[in-house]
């Protein structure tokens, strides 16, 4: 509603077809992400990362993203820098299906070092009151599935760095582990927008909750949608991490339980399913392009009265190969 220009944005719950909403709210970043970008002078998927990073997180919550704001900082504005990061933005937000509908430019001299810069993004989504994320009824029985996720998306990459400085890898040099492209263009592959298939599934009815597999891995992120003393029993051998993450173990020497807490290893979403509605909602996420692993199963708890849920996964000794 409005258009842009304002000194703020309007927009219309009910002309998007919502007659009871409740709305979600998110904000995140990139992270140091930012920071391989900046050195290697491609600024064209972060914004997508940037989108990625918020409307994820709404959906997983059962909400429809409806639009989204950016905040792009920098000490002298550069304004080809900052055209291709915005347009970024604009991408990550057609994929998502939400409106940009404004946002932030400021211009820091003195605060942030020449050619660097810093973002933020914040959604805000609306889903009909009673179909919220987490259903109430999860239990012993249903299944985990996995969405496959791009690569290392946008947790972890301070260790990233740091593994590639240890090990000599320059961003221009051949990326030992995806042919045809340089060690930076693959490590800035931008973060998978899930809303879409989830969304879908969800209307659908095929789904009991979600988790958006960001930095803590799926060890951090997939008991915050689970209910107090349940126990997701995960089987590691379900899936294999894309070779970025073997690559990341070997030459930073990391172990596979510091791994599983720092990065998605392969799997950037994770949905709870009724074991009888697993094989549709497989059906149809495979169908909108989602590669979906049976990663796991609900088991019955860890103790009676137990205040938090847990995960449990034991990856073979050459899971990172």
């Amino acid at each position: 509603m409005g258009g842009l220009g304002g000194f703020g944005a309007l927009f219309d719950l009910r002309a998007a077809g919502f007659t009871d909403p409740v709305l979600v709210a998110t904000t995140d970043g990139v992270g140091t992400k930012l920071k391989l970008a900046i050195d290697t002078g491609r600024h064209a998927t972060v914004g997508i990362d940037l989108v990625a990073m918020c409307v994820n997180d709404l959906v997983v919550q059962g909400a429809e993203p409806l639009f989204f704001l950016d905040y792009f900082a920098t000490g002298s504005l550069a304004v080809e820098q900052a055209a291709t990061v915005i347009a970024g933005i604009a991408e990550g937000c057609r994929q998502a299906g939400c409106a940009l509908v404004g946002g932030e430019t400021a211009e820091m001299p003195g605060l942030y070092a020449s050619g660097d810069y810093d973002l933020a993004g914040f959604a805000v989504g609306a889903a009909e009151r009673g179909s919220l994320l987490p259903a109430p009824d999860i239990g012993a029985g249903d299944l985990v599935l996995g969405l496959a996720s791009s690569g290392v998306h946008s947790n972890g990459y301070s260790l990233v760095r740091r593994i590639a400085a240890a090990g000599h890898a320059g961003w221009g040099s051949p990326a030992p582990f995806a042919a045809g492209q340089t060690l930076g263009e693959a490590l800035l592959t931008p973060t998978r927008i899930y809303v879409k298939p989830v969304l879908a599934a969800h209307r659908a009815g095929l789904l009991k909750a979600a988790a958006h597999i960001t930095g803590g891995g799926l060890p951090g992120n997939l008991p915050r949608v689970l209910p107090p003393g349940t126990v997701a029993e995960l089987d590691a051998g379900a899936w294999t991490p894309p070779p970025v993450f073997g690559w990341l173990a070997r030459t930073g020497e990391v172990s596979a339980e510091e791994m599983l807490r720092v990065f998605n290893c392969g799997i950037g979403m994770a949905l709870v399913v009724a074991a009888d509605k697993a094989k549709a909602a497989t059906a149809m996420l495979e169908a909108a392009g989602e590669r979906v692993f049976t990663i796991g199963r609900i088991a019955p708890g860890i103790a009676p009265g137990a205040a938090e849920a847990a995960v449990t996964i034991d990856p073979p000794d050459d899971w990172f190969r």
